[in-house]
């Protein structure tokens, strides 16, 4: 029967569990929209550097946003205050949120000890996006970018967010990595937590 029993009531929507009930948006939805804010977006530019930025734009709201969320949701309203903490936090909880399983690597850069790269086999924002050739080596990840950079920044990690290509042997379509760079100033205060 309709209305029968009863719903329990939130006095904020933040308060609402993750655990209730479909809580996923429908892939074709979210593909349709994504392709119609980039379709947008590229009107609105002359260059591949500038539609990457508005995108990285774009993601960095949703990124304070996630953040907030899931801050308040999973940790109690904590932050981490540890550089690997908060990677790990971006690598599992905040792709399984946002793409429904975990990211496929998380790597610290060989060459720079400021650089760390979330590696993802097939990104769900480059998964549906066909790239005309004159368009180069445009990236949709930078979304994703932005996304990430938007995490670090609010919880006080603050970093260049880069998307690439990387080809896969093999294969016809690249992976995507991002790469993060930190400031001089994280790696210091990490230091000096020890």
């Amino acid at each position: 029967m309709i209305g029968v029993g009863k719903a329990k009531q939130y006095a904020n929507v933040l308060d609402k569990p993750l655990s209730r009930g479909r809580q996923e948006v429908s892939l074709s939805a979210f593909a349709f929209l994504f392709s119609e804010m980039v379709q947008y977006n590229q009107t609105q530019v002359d260059n591949i550097a500038e539609l990457e930025r508005r995108l990285e734009d774009a993601g960095y709201a949703v990124g304070a946003r996630v953040l907030e969320l899931l801050c308040h949701r999973e940790k109690g309203n904590k932050r981490e205050i540890r550089l690997l903490h908060i990677l790990g936090f971006i690598h599992s909880t905040v792709w399984k949120v946002l793409f429904g399983k975990g990211a496929d690597s998380l790597e610290k850069g060989t060459e720079h000890e400021d650089e760390y790269m979330i590696s993802e086999k097939e990104l769900l924002v480059n998964r549906f996006i066909s790239i005309p050739k004159d368009m180069g080596a445009f990236n949709c990840g930078a979304f994703v970018a932005g996304i990430v950079r938007g995490v670090l920044e609010n919880a006080g990690f603050p970093a260049v967010v880069t998307a690439h290509f990387v080809p896969i042997e093999g294969q016809q379509r690249p992976r995507t990595t991002i790469l993060i760079k930190f400031a001089e100033e994280v790696l210091q205060r990490e230091a000096r937590l020890g």
